[in-house]
């Protein structure tokens, strides 16, 4: 009689893939897995390591082959495990970091997940510019944060071609930037500068810490059919949106936070307490005001390149936008569902025309109200006005006040030398 011996596998898990998110002071890496994980860890210094033991799963993936671009990771490598039919995997680090570990289910496009988030709490921060006029008097710069949705994870909506929303904000949000770091007296700051996820609940946490005078989040529309088309702008509402796509965009919000694996989503509970009181703060309303007014300024330089989703400012209860101190816009730069406008944000020519339009109306906002202690708000101080009269030019009253004219232009953001009777115009010093 003759036994055949049947080999038992203890594990019904898998490592399907891995992959590393570097971003400025901290790293995100994500084991994808056939099924939910059953894990534990712990740290050992001297060396500075993460042990990770993942119960009933197979010593499948060959971490040789990862290679990791963070400055905090040197290696992903296993080591023997403690219990048979498990795996242990341990992540050398470059120093000491703080780690938070989390599982998120299954979210489209993934699968399971175990999410590693190592970050450097002394890394070095990026401070807001002040810059000195001629006098040694400090006038400090406009901080515009410029927030690029999505991210790492999160690819936010992905087009019928596969472009990838995330991809589309952070290319705007550059040319953006690097408009505005262009313009003395003003500095852009980015929420994030390459592909890697931050939790919308901390974008507005970033343009407080730099003392931002506003933030701009830029994103790309998305809808279940490929029929809507057009950009929009949208500021807080204090209640939930009363629009269809307002309430879309509420729900895409937490689905990317699903998808980011923000861990305070899970964690953290009292983060609503202190909105709720944040939002009763009386600054609000001046945020809100500016807000407001800044959207109808960048929906009328938006419409001379694309065609308006909606004509006037959009309200939802979008948490990227609930700094109540900081006035807070969200742009949709088009319907990334639509084939037409899938194509158009993926022309380069055309996303610098969203850059500059934005821009433009940025710079109209700050010229007629400029934070108190800024350059700007100098400068205007320092500045004259004139009201055009009939058979007035702008090369007339150039010569007239002994300016060149391009600092006219400049100065009241002309595009042109047409100039209006009764148009008053600010005419700077030189």
């Amino acid at each position: 009689m003759l036994l055949f011996v049947v080999p038992v596998s203890y594990a019904k898990n898998a490592i399907d893939s891995v992959r590393i998110w570097p971003s400025p002071g901290s790293t995100r890496i994500v084991f994808d897995l056939e099924d939910t994980p059953d894990y534990s860890y712990f740290t050992l210094s001297n060396p500075e390591r993460l042990v990770i033991d993942l119960a009933n799963t197979e010593k499948n993936f060959d971490f040789a082959k990862l290679a990791s671009k963070s400055p905090l990771v040197k290696k992903l490598r296993y080591s023997t495990a403690k219990v048979k039919g498990s795996i242990r995997v341990v992540i050398e680090l470059n120093r000491k970091l703080e780690t938070a570990l989390f599982a998120l289910p299954p979210t489209e496009p993934y699968r399971n997940r175990l999410v590693i988030d190592l970050d450097d709490k002394n890394a070095p921060q990026n401070a807001p510019t002040v810059v000195k006029d001629n006098n040694s008097q400090r006038s400090r710069d406009i901080v515009i944060v410029l927030d690029a949705g999505h991210g790492g994870e999160d690819p936010g909506s992905i087009g019928r071609g596969g472009t990838f929303e995330k991809n589309i904000t952070l290319n705007v949000a550059q040319r953006l930037a690097k408009l505005i770091d262009a313009e003395p007296g003003m500095t852009a700051v980015m929420t994030r500068s390459g592909d890697y996820y931050i939790s919308p609940n901390k974008r507005p946490d970033i343009a407080r810490k730099h003392k931002a005078d506003l933030l701009i989040s830029i994103h790309a529309d998305a809808f279940t059919t490929p029929q809507p088309r057009g950009a929009s702008v949208w500021v807080l509402s204090m209640r939930r949106a009363n629009s269809e796509l307002g309430r879309w965009m509420e729900k895409s919000e937490r689905h990317s936070e699903l998808l980011g694996g923000a861990a305070e989503v899970i964690q953290d509970t009292a983060s609503e307490r202190y909105l709720t009181q944040a939002l009763l703060d009386m600054s609000m309303d001046h945020s809100l005001t500016t807000s407001y007014d800044l959207s109808r300024k960048v929906i009328t330089k938006l419409r001379g390149i694309t065609k308006m989703h909606k004509k006037i400012p959009q309200a939802a209860s979008l948490a990227v936008l609930t700094a109540p101190d900081i006035p807070s816009i969200l742009v949709e730069t088009g319907f990334i569902s639509n084939p037409t406008e899938e194509k158009n944000l993926n022309w380069s020519a055309f996303r610098q025309q969203l850059a500059q339009s934005i821009f433009g109306a940025v710079k109209t906002h700050f010229t007629e109200s400029p934070p108190d202690d800024s350059l700007w708000a100098k400068q205007k101080r320092h500045n004259r006005t004139h009201r055009v009269s009939s058979g007035e030019s702008l090369s007339l009253l150039a010569k007239r006040y002994n300016v060149n004219v391009g600092a006219i232009k400049a100065a009241n953001n002309l595009n042109s030398d047409v100039v209006r009777i009764g148009q008053v115009l600010t005419i700077p010093r030189t």
